[in-house]
């Protein structure tokens, strides 16, 4: 029963990003909370805190509005007390040149008494790079960005 509570937490929570709601996943985020999302880009970078975590949702909102997530597979391991998800999706967005994004990753997730303490986001992120100077040719500067590190 604890591990499809789980899953439908972490569904509901992909499904938070793509509709730009972030409060009520922050929500269940530690204050402490290690959130990392690899490259070398405006999205890319460490932060450790929920403040640091709901600017950089904020950043995704903004770079990457028709962005969806579609979680395909979640697997939970482990009990309240120490919780691992392994969370597989599929993402798309309108790109403004009319290219096609097509992105597909991993999120290594950490819970903890049901507040997550890590993720650990693992996707292409020579896509995501490649994209971000597609959506700054647009006229969105803050694609091109420094990363926030908090």
């Amino acid at each position: 029963m604890y591990h499809a509570i789980v899953k439908r937490i972490a569904v509901r929570n992909f499904q938070l990003v793509s509709d730009h709601n972030y409060e009520p996943l922050l929500k269940n985020c530690a204050p402490t909370i290690h959130h990392r999302f690899g490259g070398a880009h405006a999205l890319g970078g460490e932060r450790h805190d929920r403040d640091g975590l709901r600017r950089w949702l904020e950043r995704v909102g903004r770079v990457t509005p028709t962005l969806r997530l579609t979680v395909t597979d979640v697997w939970v391991k482990g009990w309240p007390g120490r919780t691992t998800l392994i969370i597989r999706w599929t993402a798309t967005q309108d790109m403004p040149d009319g290219s096609p994004y097509d992105q597909h990753g991993v999120h290594v997730i950490e819970m903890r008494w049901f507040k997550v303490v890590s993720i650990d986001a693992n996707e292409d992120s020579q896509l995501v790079d490649a994209a971000l100077k597609i959506i700054a040719a647009h006229g969105v500067e803050e694609a091109l960005a420094a990363p926030i590190i908090s």
